[in-house]
């Protein structure tokens, strides 16, 4: 196959204007981070399969930026042709065009797939040098993809109210409260969680994130849902009529926010004619007249638009001095989950556990079988241990295969939420490892195991992992697990005033790390959707900077994922889903009230990596404790051998 850099760059010089460089984001039209498998250009153009990236193309050079989570992967899948950039060592991919293309430069990159903010960024950037951002009018990318997997038609699908436990009425009545306040007219929401959430729909058309490819525009008495209508069955067409949301074509997205800029989106329900903008470059001189006597009714000029989630493209549409650019409102709504939401999520997670320690209970059997490890429980003398059968053999894809059939047995269980972590011994080291059939590691009963994994259940999303050892792990793997642990409970564990945000709290999992010099390149914590994507926003426990941006409020979720990891050696990370509460402490200094949080993940943390004498008591307590809780919830769920095998798992510990 011809490398694409290669037809790329013939592209690039025969564009009007020639492009000094190109660049071709990892994000779709509604700027995800999982992407259907045709929007993943950057994947095709870099080879790179991480889910988080940006590739530059210049003339003589191909750089690829990605983030701490996937520098090993990344050095691992790109070519000789590929320099690596680290976000947060390396320049940023504007200041790095800045200081190294010529002035008057023309940077291309596709609009529908950049964000309002990173756009804007990149422009600033580029003045110093009077470099230019060129909206290409076709993604490049797309015309060299030869073979580029077709759009699949998947029904959109109806999320009952008992599961969303809140009613799309409700949801548009809040959000134009929201709308009101800000004298703004409409606004165009763009992230596809966000339009899946406010109409209560579901769908299947990213892998792992039940979303539908959907727009939504919402002004004071019309709501819009923009979407291939193949998708769209009757059933699905009555709920959207009689919840007052009219469905167009997803393509009528673009005219629309032109319509809406200059007052004149109507739905087919409200009196008048809608007018067609040529280009969306605004209005007509035979419109002036129509446009003014529609102005009078229309008090409010601003539309609302998220710079994070809404494209430069549709921007582009929009009068730039008629724009709220602001977080869109239900960012922050859909984080704080509803009572059904919790309780679903709480449910969800007690079966995502039984199937957990199903998965443990037949993996500890089969590493002792095939391979003669001592198993979950009991450390050897030595490693002097030898394969049992020469037929039979445990991969890394084989075993994460077995783990979701045990998920799938499990009520509401509607597919995984992101591909599983499977990884052994140096694979372990890559913190988004995706082991593929026929290149990855056998298991090793002298490696550590580790298994990051998720369900999507319609009662809820899961994300859970643990990290275990089926013979004897070294001095040093089980002080690093017991530092993990640490920082693991003690985030676990705080209580914090409201209004601390998850950048003052990430140093909570991180100080029994750094007390031995050691730390993770990754993020703390991230939220968790109710049936939806399996990374939520807008809050985050970190130590970037956008962490600081929103705070922890009640009825958040939030996951505890600390981690260490020795490249070429092994990985440990340990995480639990948690819910923000209120705090029930004995005193409320400041009347701010205090927060704590509750855990909904239940699967045992292996005895046998941790290493007790670094343990205080407390929390040693806490991990007795909560094998307790684990052992009581998840009983009902299990056979007698497994009960059995996590009576053993759960049994009390001390020094």
């Amino acid at each position: 196959m011809e490398d694409p850099l290669d037809a790329l760059r013939s592209l690039m010089a025969s564009h009007s204007p020639p492009l000094d460089a190109l660049v071709v984001p990892s994000e779709d039209y509604h700027q995800s981070e999982y992407v259907s498998a045709r929007d993943k250009r950057r994947e095709f153009v870099s080879g790179f399969t991480g889910s988080a990236g940006l590739a530059l193309i210049t003339t003589n050079e191909a750089r690829l930026w990605t983030d701490g989570r996937y520098f090993l992967q990344a050095t691992q899948q790109l070519s000789d042709r590929w320099s690596l950039m680290r976000i947060g060592e390396d320049p940023a991919v504007e200041a790095w065009i800045s200081d190294n293309l010529p002035s008057d430069a023309s940077i291309g990159v596709d609009p529908w797939c950049v964000s309002i903010d990173t756009a804007r960024r990149w422009e600033h950037a580029f003045t110093k040098k009077q470099q230019r951002l060129v909206q290409t009018c076709t993604n490049l990318v797309d015309e060299v993809w030869k073979n580029r997997p077709p759009p699949e038609s998947k029904p959109v699908i109806i999320q009952p109210l008992e599961y969303a436990g809140c009613a799309v009425a409700e949801k548009l009545k809040d959000l134009r409260e929201k709308l009101a306040k800000e004298k703004a007219r409409g606004i165009i929401i763009a992230a596809l969680d966000e339009v899946a959430w406010l109409y209560n729909v579901r769908g299947s058309d990213v892998s792992y994130n039940p979303v539908v490819h959907a727009f939504a525009i919402v002004t004071s008495s019309s709501a819009f849902f923009y979407v291939d209508k193949k998708k769209v069955s009757a059933e699905v067409n009555s709920y959207m009529e009689e919840n007052g949301i009219e469905v167009r074509d997803y393509d009528a997205v673009s005219s629309d926010v032109a319509l809406l800029a200059s007052g004149q989106l109507n739905s087919a329900a409200t009196k008048g004619t809608r007018t067609e903008v040529p280009n969306g470059a605004g209005l007509c001189s035979t419109e002036t007249v129509n446009a003014e006597s529609e102005a009078e009714e229309v008090s409010h000029n601003i539309v609302w638009v998220d710079p994070g989630s809404c494209c430069y493209a549709l921007y582009s549409k929009l009068n730039f001095d008629e724009v709220l650019l602001q977080q869109s409102p239900l960012a922050l709504a859909k984080a704080i989950k509803n009572p059904v939401e919790l309780d679903g999520l709480r449910k969800a997670h007690i079966r995502d556990g039984a199937a957990v320690v199903q998965y443990l209970v037949w993996l500890d059997k089969q590493m002792q079988e095939i391979y003669g490890a001592s198993g979950y429980f009991l450390e050897p003398e030595g490693t002097n241990k030898r394969k049992h059968s020469e037929t039979m053999k445990l991969t890394e894809v084989s075993v994460s295969d077995k783990l979701e059939g045990f998920r799938a047995t499990k009520e509401h269980f509607r597919g995984l939420s992101f591909p599983t972590i499977s990884s052994v011994g140096p694979n372990a080291a890559i913190i988004h490892y995706g082991p593929e059939p026929e290149k990855c590691a056998e298991l090793d009963a002298d490696c550590i195991y580790l298994f990051d994994s998720g369900a999507q259940y319609q009662d809820g999303t899961t994300d859970i992992t643990r990290t275990v050892h089926f013979g004897k792990p070294s001095a040093h793997e089980k002080a690093c697990y017991t530092a993990v642990l640490k920082g693991h409970i003690a985030l676990d564990t705080a209580r914090f005033p409201n209004g601390t945000n998850g950048h003052a709290l990430d140093i909570l999992a991180r100080v029994p790390l750094w007390k031995d010099g050691l730390d993770y390149r990754h993020g703390t914590g991230h939220g968790i959707g109710s049936f939806l994507n399996v990374h939520e926003g807008p809050h985050l426990i970190s130590f970037r900077p956008q962490a600081r941006n929103v705070p922890l409020q009640a009825s958040m979720t939030v996951t505890d994922e600390p981690g260490y990891y020795e490249d070429g050696k092994f990985g440990i990370r340990l995480e639990n889903v948690l819910i923000v509460k209120e705090a029930n402490t004995k005193f409320n200094f400041g009347e701010k009230g205090y927060l704590a949080f509750e855990h909904i993940t239940w699967a045992p943390y292996q005895k046998k990596l941790m290493d007790l004498r670094l343990l205080a008591p407390e929390e040693i307590e806490w991990v007795n404790t909560y094998h307790t809780r684990c052992r009581e919830i998840l009983e009902p769920y299990l056979d007698e051998s497994e009960m059995a095998w996590l009576a053993k798992a759960t049994k009390p510990v001390s020094v």
